[in-house]
């Protein structure tokens, strides 16, 4: 079969052929429609990513978008290795497939899934975010932080701010259902002294996109906040500014601060699936979308170089548009 095949490490995939899959008890072989190119999948390509194995070559791709052998249209998740979702076939467990909705098409249910989830469960299942709490979303300018507003929104913030360093991507958050918006700088102190402020209206969940300054920044304001003794959900999702921080102890004990992370391995697989299931449905409902291209599987070069813009790159089968 045709698909994306990644040989070695730090080496892009290329456009190949493969073995097609064969189902075990328990799986359904899925004609692949669709599979976006995330940060999860570039990172795993790459080797750097926690939950990759080590063993080359493989196929990238975590999700997707594909039709069963009876027709139905399903979102899938997390093919067994070496198998992944940019490919024409794969072969996954049933229950880790969900039927897609009608009013969502294949090229935005698949560029939606992955950045949809990482708030969806942040929100719902790590935080247990209540209606009527507060929350601040640390990187909302990428795809994964614009989707975050829009769902906390959806689940009832009553006040949600936003951080990024693009002022112009910022007030268009505004327009999605922020209430506040904090421009990120490179001075550590004034962002600590911003978020301080910030935090006094709020803030009962803080999801973290970057790690790095700006999340150590978040964490120095929260310890020194008032009330000392709210209940502040800090939830760490992303390292787009950095893989580490210092984190004095004495932070975590004066407040009443939870961290903690949402990702592979935090949640049940079961949950993650039923979660999407239920992001997917609300963006046919009320038309979330994101910016998405699609590409053909002899584009992929071209889809997987594109790390700049602002689309999310969607790898489609057969090799149509």
């Amino acid at each position: 079969m045709k698909a994306a095949i990644v040989t070695q490490l730090g080496q892009p995939p290329e456009a190949s052929t493969f073995d097609a899959p064969s189902c075990k008890d328990g799986e359904v072989l899925v004609h692949v429609r669709a599979a976006a190119i995330s940060q999860l999948v570039r990172a795993r390509a790459s080797g750097t990513h926690y939950s990759f194995d080590g063993h080359y070559p493989f196929i990238p791709g975590v999700d997707g978008v594909g039709t069963l052998p009876d027709g139905t249209r399903v979102y899938f998740a997390f093919p067994a290795a070496p198998f992944g979702a940019m490919a024409e076939q794969v072969a996954v467990p049933r229950l880790q497939c969900v039927t897609l909705p009608d009013g969502l098409d294949d090229i935005s249910a698949a560029a939606l899934a992955n950045p949809g989830m990482s708030s969806w469960i942040a929100l719902k299942e790590r935080a247990g975010l209540h209606a009527g709490e507060s929350v601040l979303i640390n990187g909302a300018t990428g795809a994964s932080g614009m989707l975050a507003v829009q769902i906390a929104k959806h689940l009832g913030a009553s006040h949600i701010i936003a951080t990024g360093r693009n002022a112009q991507k910022l007030a268009h958050l505004k327009t999605l259902g922020a209430d506040e918006t904090i421009q990120l700088t490179e001075d550590a102190a004034t962002m600590q002294k911003t978020f301080s402020a910030a935090l006094d209206t709020g803030a009962d969940v803080i999801l973290d996109y970057l790690w790095g300054p700006s999340a150590r920044a978040l964490l120095e304001a929260a310890s020194h906040a008032l009330p000392h003794e709210k209940r502040r959900r800090f939830v760490q999702i992303g390292s787009q500014s950095g893989a580490e921080i210092s984190l004095p102890g004495g932070w975590l004990r004066s407040c009443a601060i939870e961290l903690m992370g949402s990702g592979l391995g935090s949640v049940p697989t079961p949950k993650i699936i039923a979660a999407i299931g239920e992001m997917l449905q609300l963006a046919a409902d009320t038309g979330i979308r994101i910016p998405t291209q699609a590409h053909p599987l002899s584009a992929l070069r071209k889809a997987w170089a594109d790390t700049g813009s602002d689309m999310r790159q969607v790898i489609t089968f057969p090799e149509t548009v």
